[in-house]
């Protein structure tokens, strides 16, 4: 399913208040909920969903359970979700891949972006870094592209192809005239190993992973991508800063459920989410992750969908994906 912006843009402003189903509203939760992560068990999203689990099981006395249903980057998790029934018990916490590169690059997806979903809140943004091991001789990007070049053609590892950090290495490779061989894993851990095990020459790698690498000694931070700089690691400079044009755009976290959601349970769950994110250990959590916390409205939420889409689009394009 290629959607175009027009098509996209009417779609959401189609969009409509969802249906208030009063009948069980009134008693969620009363049973286990099921927040679904994007990426694998053990993932950074994964450790956040459990992170909001726990806050949410404090708040409202229900087990929550998180079930990783990793593959097809991030398309078996997000049908999934969009499959179940929309009573607020199933959930999904992930980022822009399913829900906007999918939608540019795949053809046919089991599910429509939009009208496949209710949004409740984009939790935090942030952008992904270019790593090396750390007894690389290399300190910035312009030191990796003048590497490639020496050498030919590097490898690099992300974790889904069509992810912001895939696009960002093509659009790298484009601005760059240099050869860059990517290759897609099923999580970054995946990829990190064999980064490590010299079976790639770099890769890219989520704040949070690169600070415990880097403190580990196995890891070297060349640049990041997005608007700013890391607030856990402010020495590590931006792609603009470094000269690097296009790489502005910023990651995100979000929560989705179902389609049709009841807007009383709507608002259950955006009221729960935002009040959780508004938490300093939460905030401090997110930012250890290399996110700013966020925690806005589902209205705010599609506002910032409809900018980016976009602007992906554009970057997909440019990157010659």
């Amino acid at each position: 399913m290629s959607i175009s912006r027009r098509t996209l843009l009417a779609s959401l402003s189609a969009v409509t208040v969802p249906h208030v189903w009063a009948q069980g509203a009134a008693s969620f939760p009363n049973r286990p909920i099921k927040i679904v992560p994007f990426g694998t068990a053990g993932g950074p999203i994964d450790t956040l969903a459990r992170i909001y689990g726990d806050k949410l099981q404090q708040r409202w006395g229900q087990p929550i359970v998180v079930e990783a249903r990793p593959g097809a980057s991030g398309i078996i998790a997000a049908d999934y979700v969009a499959k179940a029934a929309p009573d607020g018990y199933t959930v999904m916490m992930t980022l822009p891949l399913t829900h906007v590169n999918n939608a540019i690059l795949q053809p046919k997806l089991p599910y429509d972006p939009v009208k496949s979903f209710t949004p409740l809140s984009m939790l935090a943004v942030g952008g992904p870094m270019v790593v090396v091991r750390a007894n690389a001789p290399l300190n910035t990007l312009k030191d990796l592209l003048e590497f490639a070049k020496k050498k030919g053609s590097l490898s690099y590892g992300t974790w889904g192809n069509g992810s912001s950090a895939h696009l960002f290495g093509e659009l790298l490779a484009q601005q760059s005239g240099t050869s860059l061989v990517h290759a897609a894993y099923k999580s970054e851990a995946a990829a990190h190993n064999d980064l490590f095990g010299e079976l790639l020459d770099f890769a890219w790698a989520n704040p949070s992973t690169a600070k415990a690498q880097v403190q580990g000694g196995k890891m070297k931070v060349l640049g990041v991508a997005g608007t700013r700089r890391v607030s856990t690691m402010p020495q590590i400079a931006t792609f603009s800063e470094q000269g690097f044009k296009g790489f502005d755009l910023d990651s995100w976290i979000g929560m989705y459920a179902p389609a049709n959601l009841p807007l009383e349970l709507q608002n259950t769950w955006v009221n729960a989410l935002r009040e959780i994110t508004a938490m300093p250990d939460v905030q401090a959590k997110l930012i250890s992750f290399g996110f700013e916390p966020l925690g806005n409205t589902p209205q705010q939420f599609m506002e910032v969908y409809k900018t980016d889409y976009p602007r992906v689009a554009e970057l997909i394009k440019a990157a010659g994906v």
